[in-house]
């Protein structure tokens, strides 16, 4: 909840694909190529960002104009790690990985 309040929607978004991949990463189900299913709703992600399904088309029109993911057919690849984790200002140490390098 913190964190919905002192992000923008930019950021908000850019950190929930963030925290996605590494808990996909986790799992065994992202490729060396930072891609991975993501079969959630631009619905979905308005809901648990608390932003406007627009407004969320909008932020993800660009993120991929910047040149950090490409979204497209449920297939989600980031092009730009370190400028995703940057505009998220994303940490992962409070998701508490064994594997530290599973979040860099």
């Amino acid at each position: 909840m913190v964190s919905i309040g002192r992000r923008d929607a930019y950021a908000r978004i850019a950190h929930i694909l963030c925290e996605m991949l590494v808990r996909m990463r986790a799992v065994g189900l992202v490729g060396e190529d930072h891609t991975c299913e993501f079969p959630i709703s631009q619905g979905k992600i308005a809901d648990a960002q608390g932003l406007s399904a627009v407004h969320v088309n909008r932020v993800l029109q660009e993120l991929r104009a910047d040149n950090l993911i490409t979204l497209k057919g449920g297939i989600l690849t980031v092009l730009d790690w370190d400028g995703l984790k940057k505009a998220g200002q994303f940490d992962a140490t409070y998701l508490h990985l064994q594997n530290q390098k599973l979040a860099n």
